[in-house]
């Protein structure tokens, strides 16, 4: 597509495409297109892949259209980045894709007796280990030798959330045996890091130190990783368990802000003492 055709709305992803491209010329694009990065937009990437999911949860298709157009925009725009450098291009990552997904699922694609949901997962895991052996021998003929530098917790992304890379840290970790595997003795885990807490919080107080410290931020994280292993050893999601007491968290002061407004007090006018009061009224509702 060149310069000469006109640039509107389509369903073409050629379009989007060359969209993409304009954007990225270093004479006539977009001065901030142009200097992004692949380490520069991957807040943005990471933004618009939760815009998807807030969208689906509060079922607004309509803006789930929209998302993940959004989503598939940060998509595109990595891979002109990568045509730029000589890397790949989009028509790659969807060739890589398309290619997975047909070799994953001879039951559809190919053996139309695989219809079992055992075979069919066994059948996964071992077209998954043939994909991750070809990627290693991929990689290697490339320059890059992996498995040297390779930990046991490396096949956990660094780049991932830390919720849900702690939850896949400990899973990992349980494969070989370290692991708890009883909630009960979590708990007393969960009671030896509130009390390092206290006592960092404590130690900080007296020396009238900044709360915000390193040795602070390190307890609070050994206490949430511990709460995460609970919530693993009784085979709940932390996230989805988080995600309903801030549903919660939501629906109780929504009624305190709806109360404190059926009396014309503003949220900055009441008292902690009469918002208070006003929130253990909700928990009695919810």
């Amino acid at each position: 597509m060149s310069k000469s055709i006109k640039i509107e709305a389509s369903r073409d992803i050629e379009m989007l495409l060359e969209i993409m491209s304009r954007l990225r010329d270093k004479e006539s694009g977009c001065p901030w297109d142009v200097e992004q990065t692949f380490s520069s937009i991957i807040p943005y990437t990471i933004e618009e892949a939760y815009e998807v999911q807030d969208a689906i949860e509060r079922k607004d298709l309509d803006d789930m259209r929209e998302e993940l157009g959004d989503l598939l925009l940060q998509v595109v725009f990595h891979a002109q980045m990568a045509k730029e450098q000589d890397a790949f291009n989009f028509g790659d990552v969807v060739h890589a894709i398309t290619k997975k997904m047909v070799r994953r699922h001879p039951h559809v694609f190919g053996d139309a007796q695989m219809r079992g949901k055992a075979l069919v997962k066994g059948a996964w895991e071992a077209i998954k280990a043939e994909e991750k052996q070809e990627r290693q021998q991929r990689r290697a003929a490339l320059g890059f030798d992996d498995e040297a530098k390779k930990a046991f917790l490396d096949d956990v992304p660094r780049g991932m959330p830390a919720m849900k890379a702690a939850t896949k840290l400990q899973k990992q970790a349980s494969k070989v045996g370290f692991d708890w595997n009883d909630p009960a003795l979590v708990l007393d885990k969960i009671e030896e890091e509130t009390q390092e807490v206290k006592q960092e919080l404590q130690a900080l107080q007296q020396q009238d130190a900044s709360l915000d410290s390193l040795a602070m931020k390190s307890e609070i994280g050994d206490l949430l990783f511990a709460v995460i292993n609970l919530a693993r050893q009784c085979h709940i999601d932390p996230d989805e368990a988080l995600a309903i007491t801030n549903q919660k968290f939501r629906d109780r002061f929504g009624h305190v802000e709806q109360r404190l407004n059926e009396d014309n007090i503003s949220l900055q006018e009441a008292s902690l003492d009469q918002m208070e009061s006003l929130w253990q009224s909700a928990k009695s509702l919810t």
